[in-house]
């Protein structure tokens, strides 16, 4: 006798299959394996109502780009021994910021990827959608482009030269460096520290021995400033696969000794321009004192490796570079 047949359906089908699978212990996983809900660390959720102009100016990066113009200032007034020509100086400081804001903006655009994995760069214009990359990128030549003009046709060719040449390093060497090697920081300085020279460039239409002075101080300064950062985001930094030397080496040791030790250095090199003759006695009393205040909470950081002492460090050093400028004016013509 023919038995009556019928075809598998998928719930048929569904049900083989999960008969076939091995069977799941349905215990609870351990306490110490068990994703809480305070650990749980979500992205911040893109702001999309924030104004266009507002993530443009962003993109720009105005806190660094403002340290970059005042090095330049730096420079210019350190190779301004006698008088400042007020429309040559407003003309360096106007290049200088627009090739900074141009690089910035490169930057973002490169790191827009990477920017999405870091909860303290997930919200910024491009990683959230809010400005597309396209309009980015011309952004970013324009301004880049603007500042380099500048600086050709209304300051001169050597700070036209070392302006391009600040930008070039920065994003095709210390930028790719960040994902390949703990000494980006080290070789990121060169960059960093271009735009005081550049300055003292645009005063003296030279590149003597005053400016490299002042090169050399913002060179180390960078260090300290960056090392501290990077600590404090470290595990943001890890999150997006960048080689930070606190992400290679957790424990900090190395950090927070290389963050004293060239804070150290930072203060015999500040003595520099008046060994070259380039300031006076007033700037070297001003600016021992101003490096023993930075050696401060680099110390403590030494000490203890925490957020709060890295962040003292950051913010001294943010502070540095203005105090810096004051002295050399002081020093000048008070």
């Amino acid at each position: 006798m023919e038995l009556p047949t019928r075809s598998l359906d998928d719930a048929d089908l569904e049900e083989v299959l999960l008969l076939r699978q091995p069977e799941v212990s349905q215990r609870p996983a351990p306490p110490s394996k068990r994703l809480r809900p305070s650990n749980r660390r979500k992205l911040p959720a893109p702001d999309l109502e924030r104004p266009a102009l507002l993530d443009y100016w962003d993109l720009t990066k105005p806190e660094i780009s403002f340290l970059v113009t005042i090095s330049a200032l730096a420079g210019f007034l350190l190779g301004s021994p006698e008088t400042v020509e007020g429309w040559l100086l407003g003309f360096t400081l106007v290049g200088t910021a627009l090739s900074a804001g141009g690089g910035g903006v490169l930057n973002h655009y490169l790191e827009r990827h990477y920017d999405a994995r870091m909860r303290r760069t997930a919200n910024r214009p491009l990683p959230a959608g809010r400005i597309r990359p396209g309009g980015a990128l011309f952004f970013g030549i324009v301004l880049t482009l603007a500042g380099v003009a500048t600086m050709v046709f209304l300051v001169n060719l050597l700070t036209a030269v070392l302006a391009a040449l600040t930008v070039l390093l920065y994003l095709f060497v210390y930028t790719p460096l960040k994902r390949r090697t703990k000494y980006n920081t080290l070789i990121g300085t060169i960059p960093g520290a271009l735009p005081a020279l550049g300055g003292f460039a645009a005063a003296t239409g030279t590149l003597s021995l005053g400016g490299w002075t002042l090169f050399a101080i913002l060179a180390l300064w960078q260090m300290p400033h960056f090392l501290s950062l990077a600590w404090m985001y470290r595990k943001d930094y890890a999150r997006a696969g960048y080689a930070m030397l606190p992400v290679l080496e957790p424990d900090g040791h190395s950090t927070a000794r290389q963050t004293l030790l060239y804070t150290m250095i930072l203060a015999a090199a500040s003595t520099l321009p008046t060994v070259a003759g380039a300031t006076g006695w007033v700037y070297l009393a001003g600016a021992l004192v101003l490096s023993l205040w930075f050696l401060a909470p680099a110390y403590a950081f030494y000490r203890a490796r925490t957020t709060p002492t890295a962040r003292r460090v950051l913010m001294a050093s943010i502070l540095y570079i203005p105090l810096l400028v004051v002295l050399i004016f002081v020093d000048r013509w008070v």
